[in-house]
C-alpha cells in the first residue's frame, strides 16, 4: 500500500513538475498564412499563390503562374521557417514544379530547393532573399531573387520582386498579398 501511494506521490508530483515547465513555442515575426495575386513582367506573366502554416514553424505553399500561350508553371511544397533575432527570419522550401513552356506541349517535372532570409526595416517595411537550385527537365541551373513588401495594414500589402535564373528566366514581379 505504501508503494502504490508512494508511487501516486510521484506520479502526480513529476505532472505538475512538467506542467511549470517553460514550454517555449518557436514561432515566426512574419505571417505564413496568405493568398498572393501576382504579375511578372518581362516576360508578361500573371500567376497566384497560397501559404498556410502546418506547424509553428513549416508552411505549406502552393503557386501557379502562366504567360496565357499554352504555358504554365505550377509548384507545391513545403517549407520551414525559424526566427534569427526579433527582426527577422531564416526561411527554405522543397517545391515540386510541373511546367509546360508552351512550344512544345511537353510537360517537365522537377523541383526546387532554397533557402532565404526576412527582414523588417521598420514597423510596415519588410526586405528578403533567397537563393536555391532549380532543377526541371532540362533546366538545371542556381537561382534567386532579392524582394521588397510594405505592409499598409496587417491583413494587406503590396510588394516587388526581382527573380533570377526562374522558369520564366529573369522577371520582375509585382505582388499583392492578402493575409488570413
Amino acid at each position: 500500500m505504501r508503494k502504490t501511494l508512494l508511487a501516486a506521490l510521484i506520479v502526480l508530483t513529476s505532472q505538475q513538475a512538467v506542467a511549470n515547465q517553460d514550454q517555449r513555442v518557436t514561432m515566426s515575426n512574419f505571417n505564413y498564412d496568405y493568398v498572393e495575386a501576382r504579375i511578372g513582367a518581362s516576360p508578361l506573366t500573371f500567376g497566384a499563390a497560397f501559404s498556410t502554416s502546418v506547424h509553428p514553424n513549416a508552411h505549406f505553399i502552393a503557386s501557379a503562374d502562366s504567360k496565357f500561350e499554352g504555358d504554365f508553371d505550377f509548384t507545391g511544397g513545403f517549407g520551414f521557417h525559424a526566427p534569427i533575432n526579433n527582426w527577422a527570419d531564416i526561411t527554405g522550401e522543397m517545391l515540386a514544379h510541373i511546367t509546360d513552356n508552351g512550344n512544345h506541349h511537353k510537360t517537365d517535372t522537377g523541383m526546387e530547393v532554397n533557402i532565404g532570409i526576412r527582414q523588417w526595416l521598420g514597423p510596415q517595411f519588410e526586405v528578403g532573399g533567397e537563393t536555391g537550385y532549380l532543377s526541371v527537365g532540362d533546366l538545371d541551373q542556381w537561382m534567386g531573387s532579392v524582394y521588397g513588401r510594405f505592409h499598409s495594414t496587417e491583413l494587406f500589402s503590396l510588394g516587388v520582386e526581382a527573380r533570377f535564373n526562374h522558369i520564366y528566366d529573369e522577371q520582375l514581379m509585382f505582388t499583392a498579398r492578402f493575409a488570413f
